[in-house]
């Protein structure tokens, strides 16, 4: 029993750091993962490496190639878009949830975490725009109630996190329309808007970030699409 313990330790040790290499950008899209590479700077086997790397392949970080092994996964459009379409859902339902029990202080934070982002928008800090976008949205998903539908966003949240970089500087309109999307979801929130109206409206934020991504101009084609190109507002 403490050799199973042992592994799966080992194993987790391994996911999480190839996990972390892909989220942060350091092994990108199309990345040949080496085990016996990783398992040396790891001074582990090869075995929990394996592990880890079946792993990833489930939770969607890395694929296998003909010929070249297990690879980061590639990010397309079609991919992007339907995985937008999914959060539009659930995150609209979260904030409709949300409203309804965040406290006074809740849309306080809402408000200062808003102008932080107006400010990092003014300041072209973009990674530090998409850092507070996360954590707004996060003050509304904790109040939700719903621990399965908090997960679930934040488990797509991780699937994304290696695309989530500063996709703003390709369309930076889409970015101040989102503080302004943000500024009435909390004016709706303060006048007790109805939870249908609140849904809608939080479920089309999360979609205007798609139709923005699909009218960019000079789009790449699909198998081009970068993590720069990408946004989530």
């Amino acid at each position: 029993m403490e050799n199973l313990k042992t592994n799966i330790s080992k194993t987790q040790y391994a996911y999480e750091f190839i996990r972390s290499r892909i989220v942060d950008g350091s092994y990108g899209p199309g990345h040949r993962i080496v085990i016996d590479q990783i398992a040396r700077e790891l001074n582990l086997s090869a075995i929990p490496v394996r592990e880890a790397i079946r792993q990833l392949e489930s939770d969607g970080f890395i694929q296998y190639k003909p010929y070249s092994g297990a690879i980061v996964s590639m990010i397309n459009e079609t991919e992007y878009l339907e995985t937008l379409s999914v959060l539009a859902v659930l995150e609209g339902y979260a904030t409709a949830l949300g409203s309804k029990t965040i406290a006074k202080e809740g849309i306080s934070d809402l408000e200062k975490m808003n102008e932080e982002m107006n400010e990092a928008l003014y300041n072209f800090e973009f990674e530090q725009f998409g850092e507070l976008n996360r954590k707004f949205h996060m003050i509304i998903y904790e109040c939700c109630g719903n621990s399965y539908l908090k997960e679930q966003i934040e488990q797509t949240w991780q699937r994304m996190a290696r695309v989530r970089q500063s996709g703003f500087t390709f369309v930076p309109q889409r970015a101040r329309e989102s503080v302004e999307e943000h500024a009435r979801i909390i004016e709706m929130m303060k006048e007790r808007a109805p939870f249908e109206d609140i849904e809608a409206f939080a479920r089309q934020h999360k979609l205007n970030t798609a139709k923005a991504f699909q009218n960019r101009k000079d789009a790449p084609k699909a198998e081009e699409i970068t993590p720069n190109f990408l946004l989530d507002l």
